[in-house]
């Protein structure tokens, strides 16, 4: 399903749940991060509430993922754009579309865990602050 509104630019389109392949995924995510091994995605969208992709054109520039626990509770996962892509406000759309995506699909709660300098971003994607735990396995 293709998703209106925002600012479009060029032949930037953003989708819920598309079909990704593994070599697009990685290649993002290879471009974005630079400690990523080659993974396998199916699996893990295979357990997905929803996903958003952008593409330019054919090739993947943004993706976020969001599971859930099967009630009320969902939770942001992989917020990646591509570095050509950044601090254009992609980020920001791909994680509101997501949050729209998982209310429809019956979230009240989203959840997200970030680092410290990723604060700012996810306020402006709607986040607030809250006190939480983790734990390392």
């Amino acid at each position: 399903m293709l998703i209106d509104g925002g600012p479009r630019s060029d032949d930037l389109v953003l989708t819920v749940r598309p079909g990704l392949t593994d070599a697009e995924l990685n290649e993002l995510f290879a471009a974005s991060w630079p400690d990523h091994r080659t993974a396998l995605f199916a699996p893990v969208l295979d357990r997905s509430l929803v996903w958003i992709a952008a593409h330019r054109g054919s090739r993947l520039v943004g993706f976020v993922n969001v599971v859930g626990d099967g009630g009320v509770h969902a939770f942001v996962l992989d917020t990646t754009v591509h570095p050509d892509e950044r601090r254009k406000g992609l980020g920001v759309r791909l994680v509101r579309a997501a949050a729209e995506e998982a209310r429809a699909r019956g979230a009240d709660w989203l959840h997200v865990d970030h680092e410290p300098h990723l604060k700012s971003f996810y306020e402006q994607c709607g986040f607030r602050p809250t006190t939480a735990g983790l734990m390392r396995l």
